[in-house]
């Protein structure tokens, strides 16, 4: 790969790309097997499908782009480890929902906390140093959110918190990228 190629952020050879859209294929397929061996609590329904695979192939696309955005290691795992925190916060709460069931009205706060992380990316225009502010801030109000969901399902509010544990991920990650404390990766 040239130095040009690889100061643009673009995908280096070896399967990497086709191991993640063939491992966001073989999740959106799983739940499909399981039901054909028939396995206790698996029923989707085809709009059950369609949203899993807009859901994951919007992570595909996520993780497109964030390779394509800086050649730094550091922000492109910071920028995956955001993804997946947005993927898996949007996941959990159409799924069963992080207090009480997905019904509840009150995970519909989480829905916010991705919106925060959205909009600080935007507003830092994606350099590390606001990156990591950004998600620190997600982290805060992730954990927040499920602090105050406490007294309406403990459990939950705990499973809530944890997740701020992959904003802070990536808080960290575009910290360093950003050169704070080391030299940039």
């Amino acid at each position: 790969m040239s130095d040009q190629a690889e100061r643009r952020g673009e995908w280096r050879p070896g399967g990497v790309r086709p191991a993640m859209w063939g491992g966001l294929a073989l999740l959106l397929a799983l739940p499909g097997a399981a039901m054909g061996l028939h396995a206790e609590g698996v029923v989707w329904t085809a709009s059950d499908f369609a949203v899993m695979g807009a859901l994951l192939g919007s992570v595909g696309l996520g993780i497109e782009l964030v390779v394509r955005a800086s050649p730094s290691l550091a922000w492109r795992a910071g920028a995956v480890a955001a993804v997946l925190a947005a993927f898996l916060t949007v996941w959990v709460n159409l799924a069963v929902g992080m207090i009480g069931s997905e019904d509840n009205p009150y995970n519909l706060v989480f829905v916010g906390v991705v919106f925060l992380a959205v909009a600080g990316a935007v507003l830092a225009r994606l350099r590390a140093a606001g990156m990591a502010k950004a998600m620190a801030a997600a982290a805060a109000a992730q954990a927040a959110a499920g602090a105050l969901g406490f007294t309406a399902d403990a459990r939950g509010a705990l499973f809530s918190i944890l997740f701020a544990g992959a904003w802070l991920l990536a808080a960290g990650l575009f910290h360093l990228a950003a050169g704070g404390g080391r030299a940039a990766v």
